[in-house]
């Protein structure tokens, strides 16, 4: 049977919870990851995603701020976190599946508005919590690994609506695509999603600014799946589930699934 997996930046796992259960029993994936949960651990409703048969579940909190939960149907042992960057932020959590399986359920910062860390020290953070993650899976070598989350980089030009007018905006930086491509092809990562759907255009995130972010459509591809070398070949049937961006009170992203045949 193959593992289906979700990752979802919620912005707010409290506020939201009535999405995160309607995501679970109309898509009904085996795991989802949740980031930006603005929580602590013990103020996370897991009693209502027990009850909607995910029991099974690994967090790090923060009230108000950042947060990272995996929510599982199948046993799931905690395996540890890593915090970037030495700040206290819960950005990172790791759960391990009875198949050995590791899944590590990453949020990014975003950066702030102006792409230069000797006046922003938000992009400064952002780029040395890359530089540190792309350092620990260099050295930790993965394997039998994902790593997911809202990355909050969008990488190729086919991942943002406009390369061209992009480039000066931060999630499309030069420097941030450099730091991340650095952080997956030092750690062996393959990006599941475009193994899956290798051309076009494709976004996870659309802004709340826009008066109608269906019709204008000025999207990025900020949240991510991706896979260590020795199981990529197992992952499949990638996909944006656009239409929850369209749900009542909904997050800007998008849940983003994919499954592994392991």
């Amino acid at each position: 049977m193959p593992l289906t997996l979700a990752t979802w930046n919620i912005n707010s796992v409290r506020l939201r919870a009535d999405l995160v259960l309607r995501l679970l029993r109309e898509e009904a994936p085996d795991i989802l990851c949740l980031q930006e949960c603005k929580s602590p651990v013990d103020k996370i409703p897991f009693e209502l995603f027990a009850a909607a048969g995910y029991p099974h579940w690994v967090a790090r909190g923060q009230k108000g701020y950042n947060g990272v939960a995996i929510l599982s149907r199948l046993p799931l042992e905690d395996a540890g976190h890593i915090d970037w960057c030495a700040r206290g932020d819960a950005r990172h959590v790791a759960g391990r599946l009875e198949n050995g399986v590791t899944i590590h359920n990453c949020y990014i910062p975003a950066g702030g508005d102006v792409p230069d860390r000797t006046v922003n020290e938000k992009f400064g953070h952002k780029l040395d919590t890359l530089t540190e993650m792309r350092a620990h899976f260099r050295d930790s070598r993965p394997e039998k690994s994902i790593l997911v989350g809202d990355l909050n980089i969008a990488p190729r030009e086919d991942d943002v609506w406009s390369h061209k007018q992009l480039l000066k905006i931060v999630s499309h930086t030069p420097i941030e695509v450099d730091h991340l491509t650095a952080l997956q092809e030092d750690g062996h990562w393959t990006d599941i999603t475009r193994q899956d759907i290798p051309e076009g255009l494709l976004y996870s995130w659309w802004s709340y600014r826009a008066r109608d972010w269906d019709a204008a459509d000025k999207g990025r591809r900020l949240d991510h799946i991706w896979a260590s070398r020795d199981i990529a070949a197992a992952g499949h049937g990638s996909r944006i589930l656009r239409s929850a961006r369209g749900w009542e009170k909904p997050s800007d992203h998008a849940p983003v699934f994919a499954s592994f045949a392991l």
